[in-house]
């Protein structure tokens, strides 16, 4: 995977994507340029109003379906009303939260940005023709993750902690979906990426105003535009590459940039940590794999 300067998005004309947390954000740019290429693209939101303005806003295909990945009913309710789809975009996401649990009594940084879309993915995975993409974040690397303690019962909860340990989560997820994929026969594939460091609103609901206003500036200071912070997702979508390549910004230490292979940590790459983290899943959300 070079560095040179990608950004023309493959015409992807007969093609049906999904993907969540498209009212704003990475989303938003992901979903936007899928459906200027040619793709019929579903946004998965929260909000119907918001993704109905979203959707507005965009050119070709593009319906909006109602999901809120940290509730399992919903989870299950939206799997419902999708039929054939190519491509599964697992982007919704939080950050820094309070602690707070999901109504299924999750911590909410696992709950949304990974248990929703471990659920999502093995609902829809009888239905999808071609591949999964993960959103992961650089912060995986601080993350810990003991499937043991997911619910931060026996450790001082601390928002970011929870939020790199999700986003470890996400990684793991990755690799473990891959190597069942492949295990099973099967020609779908499972490809991952980052964003790097984005100007998006996910800073802004930490409920701490130092820690968002200090976040919300490094990322204007620093950060890329959310159309390019949206290249690594769509070339992990679009793009012809090997299942479980992970895809992030060239240079700053991932931080800005093109879209070329990124880095995982030691933890991200353990099959047992990933095997471990699967079985817990599959009892959290009753979903199992399905191939």
């Amino acid at each position: 995977m070079s560095t040179r300067p990608w950004r023309e998005v493959p015409r992807q004309d007969g093609r049906r994507f999904v993907v969540t947390g498209a009212s704003g954000g990475i989303g938003l740019e992901t979903a936007k340029a899928l459906a200027a290429r040619g793709a019929h693209v579903v946004l998965a939101v929260r909000s119907l109003e918001r993704g109905r303005a979203a959707a507005a806003r965009m050119s070709g295909e593009v319906s909006v379906g109602l999901l809120d990945v940290a509730d399992l009913a919903s989870v299950r309710a939206f799997a419902e009303t999708v039929d054939a789809v190519d491509v599964l975009v697992n982007n919704a996401g939080v950050l820094a939260l309070p602690y707070g649990t999901s109504p299924d009594g999750v911590e909410l940084h696992l709950a949304t940005n990974h248990l929703g879309h471990f659920a999502l993915t093995n609902l829809l995975l009888p239905r999808l023709t071609d591949r999964v993409v993960v959103v992961g974040s650089p912060s995986h690397r601080h993350g810990e993750l003991d499937v043991g303690d997911l619910g931060w019962r026996r450790r001082r909860y601390r928002p970011y902690a929870a939020y790199a340990d999700s986003k470890l989560a996400n990684l793991l997820f990755l690799a473990e979906l891959q190597r069942r994929l492949t295990a099973a026969g099967s020609t779908l594939r499972a490809t991952g990426a980052h964003p790097g460091s984005t100007a998006t609103g996910i800073t802004g609901h930490t409920g701490n105003r130092v820690k968002t206003a200090v976040g919300s500036f490094g990322h204007r200071l620093v950060g890329m535009a959310p159309w390019q912070g949206a290249l690594p997702t769509l070339y992990a979508a679009t793009m012809d590459v090997p299942g479980n390549t992970y895809v992030g910004p060239h240079r700053l230490r991932e931080m800005t940039g093109w879209p070329t292979g990124a880095g995982r940590s030691q933890r991200a790459l353990d099959p047992e940590l990933g095997r471990a983290l699967w079985a817990e899943s599959e009892r959290l959300s009753g979903v199992a794999f399905p191939l």
